[in-house]
């Protein structure tokens, strides 16, 4: 490589490593002489680079934002984190999987040989749960204006798109056992009166956290028609400008995004503390299997050995039907100790099965 050529990378690497530079250290660093450094800092012009000159006694240099995307210059761990970065982007559902596989490729082919060994040791396969219709893909677009809004602390208007459908408002009532399901408040239906000859005023919202659960991505934000927490799904939001004023932004309940969301998504207004993960629906059953063999299938949930083949077992889930349902499956007598609902639960459960275990009628 040529000499300028090695040197106008070094000063681009320093250029990257802090905000400021005099000019003197720049030199010192380079090895060469001011005037030198000044005319290497007219090349990275020419090539795109917005080196704005500091003045001042020392006088120095900065590298700035431009107007177009220069080269960029990456050490090692830099490389390998972009290249991984851009392979788990093709599996967000966020609108975005092939700009990132096209820049995926791009990053890989420059890479050198020792670094791209170390990216293709780790291969991202995403699997989807089997669904009756795919998970909807949210557009850049909208990715990027409601995290604008989050950044600049500004009210944000929107139009919301209503569910329709079966199973509205969810996605799934099991147990707790990796079952996941939306808030119940995510989306409120439209005030009555209101229909498609009368849509919905936009939503007015403090946007505080743009986040991903279930391969869905919503938005946590302070509701302020209902003065109330609300999450909203993003594929449904339909930004409109211009943003509103500022905002002082509130606490969030549970001192983190991560406690309220997974309370939230859970039914509950803050987070459980009794094992149980805080299920709108709790029972407590004794199986005649022993504690061992119920813990490796129980992710979530109280397991306490009552004998070498019997144990308790304090399991939540979204309904009491799911709830039974769950511990039916352990394919073990079961001894219902609370509540009645549970129980009426089984009751129900067995009739339903005891009807599709009987061969149908045929005329």
């Amino acid at each position: 490589m040529p000499k300028t050529s090695a040197r106008l990378l070094s000063l681009l690497s320093l250029l990257q490593a802090r905000r400021d530079w005099p000019g003197a250290l720049l030199a010192e660093r380079l090895d060469v002489s001011p005037r030198t450094v000044r005319r290497d800092v007219d090349r990275l012009r020419e090539l795109g680079y917005p080196v704005v000159a500091m003045k001042g006694p020392d006088g120095g240099y900065r590298l700035d934002a431009g107007t177009e995307l220069p080269p960029l210059l990456f050490d090692d761990e830099q490389a390998v984190a972009l290249a991984v970065a851009l392979q788990i982007a093709t599996t967000t559902g966020a609108g975005i999987e092939e700009a990132a596989a096209r820049a995926l490729h791009t990053v890989r082919q420059v890479l050198p040989a020792r670094l791209r060994h170390r990216v293709d040791t780790l291969q991202v396969t995403a699997v989807d749960r089997p669904a009756a219709r795919p998970e909807p893909q949210v557009d850049g677009g909208v990715l990027m204006a409601l995290g604008s809004a989050v950044h600049a602390r500004e009210v944000l208007r929107f139009d919301y798109r209503p569910v329709s459908g079966p199973g509205r408002g969810s996605s799934g009532h099991g147990a707790g056992a990796g079952s996941v399901r939306e808030p119940s408040d995510h989306n409120p239906g439209p005030a009555s009166g209101q229909g498609p000859e009368h849509p919905p005023p936009p939503r007015r919202v403090e946007p505080h956290h743009l986040v991903t659960w279930g391969r869905r991505w919503y938005l946590v934000a302070w509701d302020l028609e209902r003065d109330d927490w609300r999450t909203f799904r993003a594929d449904r939001i339909a930004p409109r400008t211009p943003t509103g004023p500022r905002f002082t932004p509130r606490e969030l309940p549970g001192g983190s995004v991560a406690a309220f969301i997974t309370a939230r998504f859970r039914g509950v207004t803050t987070a459980a503390e009794d094992g149980v993960g805080g299920w709108p629906c709790r029972g407590e059953v004794i199986l005649g299997l022993p504690a061992a063999d119920v813990l490796r299938h129980t992710r979530e949930g109280i397991v306490e050995e009552l004998g070498p083949d019997r144990c308790r077992l304090v399991l939540g889930s979204w309904s009491w039907l799911g709830l039974a349902a769950a511990i039916g499956r352990f394919d073990a007598d079961i001894e219902v100790i609370g509540p009645p609902e549970l129980a009426a639960a089984f009751g129900h459960l067995a009739t339903r099965y005891a009807a599709a275990a009987t061969p149908p009628r045929r005329p």
